[in-house]
């Protein structure tokens, strides 16, 4: 992953991931953010929390994950597995999953983790390649190529390591998980090229596909909320409803003897 994001698609690709996350995690508050895996991404730079880790998963990336002493708004590296994450219960306000669950080694373990160290109404921000997308269908036609031996030498376009999951599939796992998806964006709608020089000239299609085949785009990002289920007690509503009920029948039982009472007094006043 790290030696692809070097190539002119790979740059593409992080220019636009880093510039959608500075906007998504500028207003997100709290006190403790987390990003876990690829450390080429700050993806917590514009955000203003106090207490801010970038955590990778394999020992050798902790060199180029390391603060840079000009940056000090650079997370603080940490080593860990992203399925046994090292916080307490609730302890966090914001997690960014930058491509994590697609190289994960288990990702439904990893998401129940992000669950488990959010606080309620914390925010998780994931990003991921699109399954159904021209990126995507130029891999499986080197892959295709490759396994009939008509491109032994060619190189695949994105990265050969990961499974890819699909967008729809990503919101069903949040909602068992009692997430609830505030925002879902996909980006990157260039034709998939090597050349940086192509990539630009097709540049003009990036206004085209947001609007009119936006599901198609090479990456998508989405942020949810975690959301924790409260109370109600309408046990003690209803047993007070019988209450005022038999109430207000008592009185109108006395106001209609008075009424009665008082008829009789006229007619024997009458007579």
């Amino acid at each position: 992953m790290a030696a692809w994001l070097a190539t002119p698609p790979g740059a593409y690709l992080l220019a636009w991931e880093q510039r959608h996350l500075d906007a998504e995690v500028a207003d997100v508050f709290g006190f403790h953010a987390l990003q876990l895996g690829l450390p080429a991404l700050d993806a917590l730079r514009n955000n203003r929390m106090p207490h801010r880790w970038l955590a990778v998963d394999v020992a050798h990336r902790l060199g180029s994950a390391t603060p840079d002493a000009s940056a000090p708004s650079r997370a603080v590296a940490l080593n860990c597995d992203f399925d046994a994450l090292p916080f307490d219960s609730q302890s966090l306000d914001l997690v960014v999953l930058p491509h994590t669950l697609e190289l994960a080694r288990d990702p439904h373990q990893t998401l129940r983790e992000v669950e488990r160290v959010l606080m309620p109404e914390g925010r998780v921000v994931i990003i991921g390649f699109n399954p159904t997308s021209l990126w995507r269908m130029r891999q499986q036609v080197g892959r295709a190529r490759r396994c009939f031996g008509l491109g032994a030498g060619t190189s695949l376009y994105l990265p050969r390591e990961g499974d890819f999951i699909a967008y729809r599939r990503l919101r069903d796992w949040l909602r068992l998980l009692s997430f609830e998806v505030e925002t879902g964006r996909f980006g990157c709608y260039r034709l998939p090229v090597h050349s940086e020089l192509w990539l630009a000239r097709f540049g003009w299609m990036e206004s085209i596909g947001e609007r009119w085949w936006p599901v198609l785009g090479a990456v998508y990002a989405l942020t949810a909320v975690k959301r924790v289920r409260g109370m109600r007690l309408v046990g003690l509503v209803r047993d007070q409803r019988p209450q005022v009920g038999g109430s207000s029948a008592v009185v109108t039982r006395q106001v209609r003897h008075r009424e009665v009472r008082s008829l009789a007094q006229e007619m024997a006043e009458h007579e």
